[in-house]
């Protein structure tokens, strides 16, 4: 790509980008309240996005062959339970990918 091309890609992003941003702000004023369509999105999407997460990330685990799923099983356990006891999102997401990564590098090597 030429210098041309890479500054009307980089600018195309960035505008693709504030559009998704500003949006609703251009759509729902503050004074209004917003349909109930959208409140309840708001409400399960976050939900539904984890679950879409979970599913993507262990689509591709064998329990036919070595390490068996091993090393996902253990991350996600350790993930639920650091989010148990310290209910906090980022740490846990944080230590089941710590826990998962230490596991297939250290611990699995084929």
């Amino acid at each position: 790509m030429s210098s041309w091309d890479i500054a009307i890609t980089i600018g195309a992003v960035v505008l693709g980008t504030m559009a998704t941003r500003f949006t609703p702000f251009l759509i729902f004023s503050k004074t209004s309240k917003p349909p109930a369509i959208i409140t309840y999105l708001g409400a399960v999407l976050p939900a539904a996005v984890m679950g879409l997460l979970v599913v993507y990330s262990l689509k591709d685990v064998t329990l036919w062959t070595y390490p068996h799923g091993l090393p996902e099983l253990l991350a996600i356990l350790a993930l639920v339970v650091i989010h148990l006891v310290k209910r906090n999102m980022l740490l846990s997401i944080a230590t089941g990918t710590i826990v998962y990564m230490l596991l297939i590098q250290q611990v699995f090597i084929k």
